[in-house]
């Protein structure tokens, strides 16, 4: 049984930050809204859906220029089909809003700071706008610029024209794009106090917007282990098992620790390597050095941050590049690294058809000394658990699905003010 020195304070609402009800409604709307997009055709809500847990059910997304959604979604056609896939898995969006959360996305790249003036240490440096509210509306703007994400290619739009020049050269695009729908114009001049003209309105605002859109919108601390940490409620006898294993024998809580279930901190978990990799400018090969790519410290290679656990059970595929498909099998890879790369299967990968693309999907697997070099980053020690000890573990993850995980405050929008094609 966990002792309850070893379990986490109860995660509450006051927790978070606060985010106006008006700016909300912005905010979804925007992040359902393709006019924030280079070539108009995907929105935040395409690879971040309410029907997909707020994520988009794949290991590697299909980003601007694919149709469909979801695991669904295919990878297009013609002269506007994807060109590359989008390198990591989708994170999921729940409790970003918390006021703890230090830094965002898998390699950490934005985090709180005072190195540049703005408040972050991110992509964009000093060009960082300041005047953002919290990390979740800066998080909000990078997807933005993204050419495989959201910006398009060069030459195809304005906006990825722009970003190819500096990053910040993108934002008053979208921004005069946003202010000349008179309908947007008008609900941001309501809802901000710094916002008179439409001309006041700029990329800030925005991500204002989204970010209290999205603290709001993906709050979870309704789950059952939040009524047995708030009233003692007893959680169902596997859970329980599963959680004096979790806050023990299995060490899991070493890493997924406090409320939110992470240490926010940097691991190598060794998963199998496919995809283009998020690879830097000079970098040869399709491979993820994770937080090396951020920090250039040799000592963080292939580490990936932390991911929060809470409605984990929502958010299939697992891992920073969706390696895995179940639960039970993300918890193998925990237990025995080794012996779950040896028989992980390529079909495991959940990546929509791109046969223009499948060159390089695996071909990082054959450069041995590259797969050597990421076996050797481990900084996971193999247990010895049993099948129901792995059961267990995993119907105590599902205790933290919150009652509520599927019906959100908001929810997706059924239009849009820019008349676009909502997903």
């Amino acid at each position: 049984m966990a002792q309850a020195n070893d379990l986490p304070a109860p995660l509450t609402a006051d927790q978070f930050h606060t985010a106006d009800p008006e700016k909300a409604r912005i905010g979804q709307l925007l992040f359902y809204d393709k006019i924030l997009s280079g070539n108009r055709n995907i929105s935040c809500g395409t690879c971040h859906h309410h029907d997909l847990g707020g994520t988009d059910g794949l290991s590697l997304g299909i980003g601007e220029g694919g149709v469909g959604l979801g695991p669904k979604r295919t990878a297009g056609v013609g002269e506007s089909k994807i060109r590359k896939r989008i390198p990591r898995n989708a994170p999921a969006l729940w409790n970003i809003g918390h006021k703890s959360i230090r830094n965002i996305f898998h390699d950490g790249r934005l985090s709180i700071s005072d190195l540049y003036g703005n408040g972050f240490n991110s992509p964009a440096e000093e060009w960082l706008p300041q005047g953002l509210d919290n990390i979740t509306a800066a998080q909000a703007l990078f997807p933005l610029t993204a050419q495989f994400e959201m910006a398009g290619n060069p030459k195809e739009n304005q906006i990825a024209g722009a970003v190819h020049d500096r990053i910040d050269a993108a934002w008053p695009i979208i921004a005069k794009r946003v202010r000349a729908i008179p309908e947007y114009a008008d609900m941001f001049a309501a809802a901000f106090d710094d916002i008179n003209d439409p001309q006041d309105l700029t990329i800030v605002q925005i991500g204002n917007a989204l970010g209290a859109f999205i603290n709001s919108e993906w709050q979870s601390h309704d789950s059952p282990f939040d009524a047995f940490l708030k009233d003692q409620t007893p959680l169902p006898e596997a859970a329980q098992r599963g959680m004096a294993l979790f806050y023990g024998k299995a060490n899991c809580a070493s890493c997924h620790s406090g409320p939110l279930f992470t240490d926010q901190k940097f691991h190598a978990l060794g998963l199998p390597a496919f995809g283009p990799g998020r690879t830097r400018r000079f970098d040869p090969m399709p491979r993820d050095v994770g937080r090396m790519g951020e920090s250039d410290a040799l000592e963080d290679a292939y580490r990936f941050r932390t991911p929060p656990l809470r409605n984990v059970a929502l958010t299939a595929p697992y891992g920073h590049n969706g390696a895995f498909p179940t639960l039970e099998s993300m918890i193998q890879h925990h237990i025995s690294p080794e012996t779950s790369r040896n028989t992980w299967t390529r079909d495991m990968a959940n990546l929509p058809s791109a046969p223009w693309l499948q060159a390089i999907d695996f071909t990082i697997q054959s450069d041995t000394r590259e797969m050597a070099r990421q076996n050797r980053a481990l900084d996971i020690t193999p247990i010895a658990l049993t099948p129901n000890d792995i059961a267990d573990l995993e119907s105590f993850l599902h205790s933290l699905t919150g009652s509520s995980g599927n019906i959100r405050p908001l929810g997706r929008t059924n239009s849009v003010p820019s008349g676009l094609i909502v997903d």
